[in-house]
């Protein structure tokens, strides 16, 4: 199946007219949501889009008396689905009053990534995005594409970066997804098939800043969306089956500092404030991540935090080109799949560059982020 297959209708003209998919994260924290809106001319920024709202009742997000919840459009993308001259917005979420939803760790995250603070610090960041994709069994069960249903494939070890019909499954959705990335003008890295049969990985990066975020948000956008067409689904839960490696979002991430370091000083230096905390920040590294990080299938154990020169068991992997040159980036692999980029790559700038800035208030937020969706579930 080729991806234009269902596109004949973008063919047709659209008199000088705008398609605007508004994307938005929902009530359940990873619940991407989004619809469209005709914009008269050409779109070529966002400050040429309106503020839309949308209704929060039916995402989790607000009470059916009071329901609407505005859309603030914040990074523009091409769509590669309508084709040219249509374009996909992401979107913050805030409501009448202009008080950002519980979902919306954006609010937070640019008042780190501020102008200034980017500047000074030039925080770059490459998130690795592993995921599952899945295939419905009957109304209740999901279970990963390649697999017979209800039954294990062989043992691990032929499958990451492998060939062959027997290790590999999901090929043309991944080369899909990598294609429709780049056409929208995602920052998208590479990708690989992964440890796990019927997983797969794509990078995003290296982005400054906030921009890794946004572009992580709406590459997964892209992703669901393409697997549509192959009737597949997309789970970027941490820990779906025991004794199977899991699904984590390894954050790569290095700043001006770190890239001008000798004898890793900067970098043992920032090492020393993420440890310090560890425990907060691990709570908010994804729901189900204790699942995870059980110190065994190539992951750290959430008791404790540890770095180690190229070492995949510790919580932060320093590279051998790092450690050898003395400076360079280093990789968080603490993050689970289904992490919030926003709050994952804030807590470690804010951690190592801008004094803990922040963390209690993404803490505080995420906390009542959790007891807003134990109501929605």
């Amino acid at each position: 199946m080729q991806l234009q297959t269902s596109f004949e209708y973008n063919k047709l003209d659209q008199k000088d007219q705008t398609i605007v998919e508004y994307v938005w994260i929902g009530g359940h924290g990873g619940d991407l949501r989004s619809k469209a809106r005709t914009i008269k001319g050409k779109v070529t920024s966002v400050d040429q889009l309106p503020r839309w709202n949308y209704d929060g009742s039916s995402t989790g997000q607000a009470l059916t008396e009071k329901s609407e919840v505005d859309l603030v459009p914040v990074a523009l993308f091409d769509d590669p689905f309508r084709g040219a001259p249509n374009k996909i917005v992401l979107c913050e979420t805030q409501y009448a009053d202009g008080t950002p939803t519980n979902t919306n760790f954006r609010s937070i995250a640019r008042k780190l990534f501020s102008k200034e603070n980017v500047e000074k610090h030039q925080p770059w960041f490459g998130i690795e995005q592993e995921y599952i994709l899945t295939k419905r069994i009957g109304t209740q069960l999901d279970w990963p594409i390649g697999w017979t249903p209800g039954e294990f494939p062989g043992p691990q070890g032929m499958y990451y970066c492998g060939q062959g019909s027997k290790y590999v499954f999901g090929r043309e959705i991944s080369d899909a997804h990598y294609k429709a990335c780049l056409n929208a003008g995602v920052q998208i890295y590479g990708t690989n098939a992964e440890v796990f049969p019927g997983q797969w990985e794509f990078q995003v990066g290296t982005s400054i800043g906030i921009d890794c975020a946004d572009h992580l948000w709406i590459a997964r956008f892209l992703l669901r969306r393409v697997a549509e067409y192959w009737g597949v689904d997309v789970t970027f839960e941490p820990k779906p089956f025991e004794k199977w490696n899991g699904s984590g979002g390894h954050t790569n991430y290095s700043t001006k500092e770190t890239r001008e370091d000798v004898d890793m000083k900067n970098i043992l230096g920032m090492l020393d404030n993420l440890g310090k905390h560890h425990k907060t920040f691990f709570a908010m590294y994804g729901e189900g991540n204790e699942k995870r990080l059980s110190g065994n299938y190539e992951t750290s154990s959430k008791d404790e935090f540890s770095w180690g020169v190229m070492s995949r068991k510790a919580s932060v992997r320093i590279p051998q080109t790092t450690k050898d040159t003395g400076k360079g980036y280093f990789e968080d692999r603490r993050p689970a799949a289904n992490l919030d980029p926003y709050i994952v790559t804030a807590l470690i700038f804010s951690a190592t560059c801008v004094e803990g800035k922040h963390i209690e208030c993404f803490a505080k937020q995420y906390a009542r982020f959790l007891e807003e969706k134990k109501h929605i579930e």
